[in-house]
């Protein structure tokens, strides 16, 4: 496989986590550079994993989650989503500093699986037409390290120009991923 496609692959690969990275850099407001960096290490090395983690295993792991991964994908945006909502409207504008981290603990674990599920799939796919996995590994990794840390900043400054509305707009931006997710796996998405 050639580097033009695995580039071409990790950049769609790393869009889930351009749009989930954008809503978090939203609610945080003013992202320091350590927690652009703390988002973009998780995304980064979920996605170099997970396929690693598809091609190893063959069928029997994806055989077994395909059937349901959307919907595992869909709970886990929706639940972090709905806590930012919900926490948007129970602490109001003046408590937005006492926001819980998304680039911290089981908030950001949770966001790594989400927005990483399909690269399963990517790492079964390359095992099937007896590709190497170390070179597409690595450069799915650098790339949705790149696009998640500047996905943070680029949210951070909407922001500075939006205030705390973009705390509720980055929980339903998160619900949103997880509704496309399932709707494109039930056949009715937007691609």
């Amino acid at each position: 496989m050639d580097l033009i496609t695995i580039f071409g692959m990790a950049v769609g690969l790393s869009m889930d986590c351009l749009a989930v990275s954008m809503a978090c850099g939203m609610r945080l407001g003013r992202p320091s550079a350590a927690q652009a960096v703390r988002m973009a290490l998780a995304f980064g090395g979920a996605q170099a994993v997970m396929p690693v983690a598809g091609w190893l295993a063959g069928r029997t792991v994806v055989d077994i989650i395909k059937d349901y991964d959307h919907w595992l994908a869909f709970a886990l945006l929706a639940l972090v989503g709905g806590k930012m909502i919900r926490e948007y409207f129970e602490k109001g504008e003046e408590c937005a500093e006492n926001a819980r981290d998304p680039t911290k603990g089981r908030d950001l674990l949770l966001l790594s699986i989400a927005t990483s599920i399909d690269a399963l799939a990517v790492g079964l796919s390359l095992a099937f037409i007896k590709s190497g996995i170390a070179v597409p590994a690595a450069v799915i990794g650098v790339t949705c390290f790149a696009i998640t840390f500047a996905g943070v900043l680029v949210g951070g400054k909407a922001s500075d120009l939006w205030g705390r509305r973009m705390d509720l707009l980055g929980g339903l931006i998160l619900i949103l991923i997880g509704v496309n997710i399932l709707a494109e796996h039930l056949g009715f998405g937007v691609r």
